[in-house]
């Protein structure tokens, strides 16, 4: 992997989004039918959050697995929405940034996810499993162009 190729090699598209009204019934589904810990939020195809398994996870805390309280948390998960729980003022990179700009943000720790944009809509998402994935597959990581 050449830590000067653009972002857009490695970036994932295929992605799954929810809007901020959905309710959390939503990520619930997403979460638990995908291999995936992010969960770009949309507005008309601008993104103005991201929803992390963490952010899920936290808001479901305190829940057990008794029958009421399973019911407690459907009715929970179906009246409050994504907006309640995403994670706003979002640092973004575009297609064309260098795949080590983005390792740097993601070197910050603050974040494992940083969405790709360009022309203000969501294009794709980089991860540090992305990263982590290319290296493994490519058993080397160059810093120039070759």
């Amino acid at each position: 992997m050449n830590l000067l190729s653009p972002i857009s090699e490695i970036m994932s598209t295929d992605l799954i989004s929810v809007s901020p009204y959905d309710d959390l019934e939503q990520v619930k589904t997403i979460f638990d039918n995908n291999r995936i810990h992010h969960i770009p939020v949309v507005k008309d195809g601008a993104i103005i959050g991201l929803v992390s398994k963490s952010d899920y996870l936290f808001f479901r805390r305190g829940f057990l697995d008794d029958s009421s309280l399973k019911r407690l948390e459907l009715i929970r998960l179906s009246t409050h929405t994504v907006s309640e729980i995403m994670t706003t003022g979002l640092a973004t990179l575009a297609p064309d940034q260098k795949i080590n700009v983005a390792i740097e943000l993601l070197k910050e720790n603050l974040f494992h996810a940083v969405p790709v944009v360009e022309d203000e809509q969501l294009v794709g998402i980089v991860t540090t499993w992305d990263i982590i994935n290319q290296i493994s597959e490519k058993k080397s990581v160059t810093n120039h162009y070759e």
